[in-house]
């Protein structure tokens, strides 16, 4: 240290850099304990494209890292910055539209009743009665999501923000949770009809 310039103090009293990519690349090696080379043979890559990981000149697709990883045993933990805490992925088993894809991710899905042709959900007959019990009978839920961010706003102030899309079971539980208290409240209301003078 004695020769070092000024510049150079400086930095190394700062301490130890994250590494980055490169870091973990490295990393790995060395829980694995294996040259360049061998860290390749594992991969099924050239030993060229593992040095230019660890210098930073590219960098591994995430899978190839995570595959990395697991080989280390090593966990990869995702932490929010403002409040330090775990950030876990976004369910694999949250409810799909009805053509089988995925709901938009930064909605937040609400059920809207059982499902029915659309030409028919404004109306009380009796085939729109008869496809509401089918869904009912088949666990189908009408599912759906503002794409106002006024609305979405006011709903996340009055309902709260979810942290993720609820699974198919939720959303039934929920419908079936709301078809109870609509039948409790008609309840009181024949109770308080009927008990009312004539």
């Amino acid at each position: 240290m004695a020769d070092w310039t000024e510049a150079e103090r400086e930095v190394w009293a700062m301490g130890p850099f994250d590494g980055g990519i490169p870091g973990f690349v490295r990393r790995v090696r060395r829980v694995l304990d294996v040259s360049q080379r061998g860290l390749a043979a594992r991969l099924g890559v050239s030993q060229s494209v593992v040095a230019r990981w660890e210098t930073g000149r590219t960098s591994p697709r995430s899978c190839v890292l995570l595959r990395m990883l697991r080989m280390a045993r090593l966990v990869v933990t995702v932490r929010d910055e403002a409040s330090g805490e775990t950030v876990a992925p976004m369910r694999a088993d949250g409810a799909r539209t009805r053509g089988g894809s995925r709901f938009p991710a930064h909605t937040d899905l609400r059920v809207k009743g059982w499902w029915m042709p659309r030409h028919l959900r404004t109306w009380t007959s009796v085939e729109a009665h008869q496809w509401a019990q089918r869904s009912r009978e088949a666990r189908d839920p009408a599912i759906g999501y503002r794409t106002s961010p006024y609305v979405k706003r006011i709903e996340r102030f009055l309902l709260g923000t979810p942290d993720d899309h609820p699974a198919l079971h939720q959303l039934v539980a929920e419908m079936q949770h709301l078809d109870e208290c609509r039948e409790e409240r008609r309840r009181a209301a024949r109770a308080r009809h009927s008990a009312r003078p004539r």
